[in-house]
């Protein structure tokens, strides 16, 4: 499918790219961060010798890992529509 001046199979690269990109970063983001802490940074509770090996570079224990991740993210919107009902909300 041809798309205005762009080669045929110019968006699938552009996909594919992307997808490329995205893992990437999370594999990134799993890599070891440093050494794990032997005690929680917000409680300074011992954090168990399992999890230290499981996650390389962990800092929280887990009752404060699940606080944080229950705390909701604040994301500014963005209008990809364009449409004035978009636009209103």
């Amino acid at each position: 499918m041809a798309g205005g001046w762009a080669r045929d199979g110019a968006v699938n690269d552009q996909i594919e790219a992307s997808i490329a990109d995205e893992l990437k970063r999370m594999q990134a983001r799993r890599r070891a961060t440093g050494a794990s802490r032997t005690h929680c940074a917000e409680c300074e509770e011992p954090i168990p010798e399992a999890r230290r090996q499981a996650i390389p570079g962990v800092t929280l224990c887990i009752d404060c890992q699940q606080q944080r991740d229950a705390r909701p993210i604040a994301r500014g919107g963005i209008n990809r529509r364009g449409s004035k009902d978009s636009q209103l909300k």
